[in-house]
């Protein structure tokens, strides 16, 4: 017998579905609500609310988990490279070995930028935040391909999907490159995904380029721990910008604008802005841990706990292995990287801490990788996007094929009742 809640209204009764997720996550159907008794809920953050279902990732933050299509991010991490990922987030199954080589084969197709779009990029300042130039430059994709998707047409979304992935990247780089002064770089066909990121970031006309297997290896960790992470900010809001029927790239440019916030993917770039206020002041890290133990100071250990995960976060326990092969390939000395070290040790030891669940969680560890390979702090938000890509495909384009509703969330009046126009004297 299927299960049902009641609310009680004035006297009057009215039953609603539960409905139950495959991994026994329960929710109360309330699309009738309105239509029935004529109120509505109000839920500020939509913290209690769910706005759709989804098959793509599943995340349990008491208990530490997260899945993509079924998979762990332990296994996936451990086994799987970011392409393949990608593939299992966007088209549902693990790709096999032909449709991995495929895959990037086709991605290879589309990263040749419109050669117009520098004069876009050359219209912003040196000194333009990375992230907003990256966000303009997505939208400006729409203009160099007008024609919107056929999300029903199997071939059409393939070429959609490996068109996004292919010139995302190049342009992400390029928001660093125009940052430096350097020249653009291109993709190089010949070499695989992430390691062409390297090259595209860091590669100079005058010098040959070679980027360390370890380095390569640990970006794409760190990709694929933030391919996608369920409704959050950012994720919500390529859902919500696609159910209006706005293109691929509109949708992905939003998304963008919405990682931008320190509260989001902008996470990682205060834990740096932090160490280095640290460093400015003595690098005291006893002094810090007292005063985010202090009630009464505003100070707060930024990369430590998580808003989702109450118990700890599974990323980051992936990422802090690759974060120390990295520092020991580097062999990079650094009194900011040595603060931050400092700080690790000391909230996974002390009791008050421990208690709290403030954990040093997967912001942490990036800021320190993105640190060591030389990427100034205001890119950190574009490298999560590059990683979230994948994840922001596979939300639209599941919103986009289960025919979902354009999103018009209400809302409670609180202003001003009917009164008469009269002129201020």
């Amino acid at each position: 017998m299927s299960k049902t809640a009641t609310i009680e209204i004035d006297g009057k009764k009215y039953e609603f579905p539960i409905i139950e997720g495959s991994e026994n996550e329960e929710a109360i159907d309330i699309k009738k609500l309105r239509e029935l008794t004529g109120i509505i809920t109000l839920d500020p953050g939509y913290k209690n609310s769910g706005s759709c279902t989804s098959k793509i990732t599943f995340l349990d933050g008491e208990l530490g988990i997260l899945r993509y299509r079924g998979y762990s991010i332990e296994d996936l991490a451990e086994k799987a490279d970011f392409l393949e990922t990608s593939y299992l987030l966007i088209f549902g199954e693990l790709p096999t070995a032909d449709q991995l080589e495929q895959f990037e084969n086709d991605i290879r197709k589309y990263t040749l930028v419109n050669e117009e779009m520098k004069s876009i990029i050359d219209g912003f300042p040196k000194t333009a935040h990375p992230m907003g130039v990256l966000a303009a430059l997505t939208s400006a994709l729409t203009a160099f391909n007008p024609k919107s998707v056929n999300v029903d047409n199997e071939k059409e979304m393939y070429q959609a999907v490996c068109k996004t992935m292919g010139k995302f990247l190049v342009i992400a780089t390029w928001t660093y490159r125009k940052s430096m002064g350097f020249p653009l770089n291109y993709y190089d066909n010949t070499k695989g995904y992430v390691e062409n990121f390297m090259e595209l970031m860091f590669k100079l006309p005058t010098e040959p380029y070679k980027a360390s297997p370890i380095i390569i290896e640990a970006l794409d960790k760190l990709f694929i721990l933030h391919a996608d992470h369920e409704q959050n900010c950012s994720t919500s809001t390529v859902r919500m910008v696609g159910s209006s029927h706005a293109g691929l790239f509109a949708s992905i440019s939003a998304g963008v604008s919405a990682l931008w916030g320190p509260l989001h993917g902008g996470a990682n770039q205060a834990v740096l802005e932090m160490l280095e206020e640290i460093y400015k002041n003595g690098g005291d890290t006893d002094a810090y841990l007292a005063k985010a133990k202090d009630k009464n100071d505003p100070f707060r250990l930024m990369g430590f706990g998580h808003r989702v995960y109450k118990s700890f976060d599974p990323r980051a326990q992936i990422i802090k292995k690759a974060a120390n092969e990295v520092l020991a390939t580097l062999g990079v000395d650094d009194p900011i990287l040595a603060i931050a070290k400092k700080l690790e040790v000391a909230a996974l030891e002390d009791e008050y801490f421990k208690s709290r669940n403030l954990y040093p969680n997967v912001d942490f560890y990036s800021g320190i990788i993105y640190r060591a390979l030389g990427i100034p702090t205001d890119m950190f938000t574009v490298m999560f996007a590059i990683g979230r890509l994948p994840g922001w495909i596979a939300q639209w384009k599941e919103m986009r094929e289960n025919k979902e509703p354009i999103g018009r969330p209400r809302q409670i009046y609180t202003g001003a009742a009917l009164r008469d126009f009269k002129k201020p004297q």
